[in-house]
């Protein structure tokens, strides 16, 4: 007899929102988690001082708020205390000069910013949500959809009626198109450039590989809907409202858990105990985990599997909030990135897959204290700093300044890396350093020491190089009958939003054919 209906290994948001949304639909379900906390990238601690509430790894969840897992789950965890803010001010660019650009909340508002910079931009910026919004169910189909499936197939056929074989076939090209040849065809201004241009790091992407200036188009759409919205508490308030909800549901979540085998029938753990899955297993894991350790003789499936560049944390407890120089918004907005432009962010991706330090990084500088003071104590400060363009083996540095000794990601390294950000961010944060209270960094050797998903500090589950994205991910369904794979490695990629356990749960809770031919038949 069967333990579970359904277990699930590794407790990422998508291994949650997939266990989540099976109880909703009445299996009993079982999450194991190796770590001890709940979440995989999300985790909310106390890092640097007392009462400083650092969102450890990921902090930031339009992605979420707008998928469908939110959509089905979202009224039942506001119940189990999840409660979403949000801002006017999601995001700005601020560039060497000290002058901003920033990207709003309603469409009139960005094209009078666009225009501020260029006449004209704010026209283009009309004409291009004119032309996506139609299309929009389109857009974001193919991140919501399983692309090898009747679904995928239905999504195909919808294109070709609404626009023909022509149209179809130049909807599919401008999705394959890269972030700088969509911009540079599309804006005047170098502003609105490096304005969009870094949000392209987020999705594992750089700004000239394929398919990265569709990304760049739905991310401007999302944020302009939807904001930039996070848990008040933290982030882990997500985890917390899944993990209760489940539990609500009759299911069992752990963690200090290692999963050292998985087969069709259940799981077996490194201290020796075996629970029985009577419909499904799902692994929130990497490929390299899955066919390497997980099941058995099937390393061939990961054999090419590749990662990603690294990524690198900074943490900043502050006795006195950010006082930034210029435009007075920066100090209301979510997320800041700290850039030269477009040509900037190439240059670093650039680097950094030669295997280089970059000379001026792309910095995120997040600041959740704008919209969630509980983070913090009154008074204080607090930054989230994401550095997105990094090698896993540095071969050296960029600018020439720094030793980089063997090339792995030694304590020294680490923080002089992060001390040279730091004195670049004071250039613009002129209290910067006169306010630290402590300082946490975390380089990707910490990342991969912290999460074992993190392979070479890679957050996003893998390259998302074309041969790697859409159709060509790691596929959910696998050679093994009732296990399925889960995470960012698998479509619709990485991000917070919980697509690929949205999109397993669905296919797992869908009644079987011949009950949806009688159910046609009775219609």
């Amino acid at each position: 007899m069967a333990d579970y209906d359904a277990i699930v290994v590794g407790s990422g948001v998508n291994g949650l929102a997939c266990a989540a949304l099976l109880a909703k639909g009445g299996w009993n379900v079982c999450v194991l988690e190796r770590n001890d906390w709940f979440g995989g990238a999300i985790k909310t601690a106390e890092i640097t001082e007392p009462g400083f509430r650092h969102d450890v790894f990921s902090a930031w969840h339009p992605l979420w708020v707008g998928g469908a897992a939110h959509a089905q789950l979202g009224g039942d965890l506001a119940q189990h205390g999840l409660e979403y803010l949000n801002t006017d001010f999601p995001t700005g660019t601020l560039f060497p000069d000290g002058k901003s650009a920033f990207l709003l909340r309603t469409a009139d508002a960005n094209a009078q910013e666009l225009d501020r910079h260029h006449a004209g931009d704010g026209d283009a910026w009309r004409a291009m949500l004119a032309e996506f919004f139609p299309n929009a169910d389109l857009a974001f189909g193919v991140l919501g959809t399983e692309l090898w499936s009747r679904h995928g197939a239905a999504l195909g056929l919808k294109a070709w009626r609404r626009l023909g074989s022509r149209g179809a076939a130049e909807f599919s090209g401008r999705l394959l198109i890269s972030a700088r040849d969509w911009l540079e065809s599309t804006f005047a201004s170098a502003r609105a450039h490096g304005l969009l241009a870094p949000w392209v790091l987020h999705t594992g992407l750089g700004p000239d590989a394929a398919a990265s200036g569709y990304m760049a188009q739905v991310i401007a759409v999302a944020v302009q809907e939807g904001g930039m919205p996070i848990p008040r508490g933290g982030g882990a308030k997500l985890a917390d409202a899944l993990v209760s909800y489940i539990r609500a549901r009759g299911g069992t979540c752990e963690t200090g858990v290692h999963v050292e085998r998985v087969s069709s029938g259940g799981i077996q753990t490194a201290d020796g105990r075996r629970l029985l899955a009577e419909r499904a297993v799902i692994c929130n894991v990497t490929p390299t985990q899955l066919y390497g350790e997980l099941l058995d003789g099937l390393e061939r499936l990961a054999a090419h599997f590749r990662y990603g560049r690294s990524e690198m944390q900074i943490h900043f407890a502050l006795s006195e909030p950010a006082r930034w120089d210029g435009d007075g918004r920066l100090g209301q907005t979510a997320i800041v990135h700290v850039t030269p432009g477009l040509d900037g962010v190439s240059r670093a991706v650039n680097e950094a897959d030669c295997g280089l330090l970059p000379a001026q990084a792309t910095v995120v500088v997040g600041q959740p204290l704008t919209m969630d003071p509980s983070r913090a104590p009154e008074g204080k400060g607090l930054l989230w700093i994401q550095l997105q363009e990094l090698p896993w083996h540095v071969k050296g540095d960029a600018a020439g300044e720094l030793d980089v000794g063997d090339g792995s990601w030694t304590e020294s390294l680490r923080e002089r890396y992060a001390d040279r950000i730091q004195s670049r961010l004071a250039q613009h944060i002129p209290n910067l350093e006169s306010s630290i209270l402590a300082r946490s960094v975390l380089s990707p050797a910490d990342l991969w020491a912290a999460n074992v998903n993190f392979v070479h500090g890679d957050p996003y589950g893998g390259s998302l190089a074309l041969d790697q994205n859409f159709l060509w991910r790691a596929p959910h369904r696998t050679p093994v009958d009732r296990v399925w794979h889960v995470g960012a490695s698998t479509h619709p990629g990485p991000g917070l939003g919980g697509g690929s356990g949205a999109l397993v749960a669905a296919q797992l809770l869908e009644p079987p054919l011949t009950k949806r031919i009688a159910a046609r038949f009775r219609r």
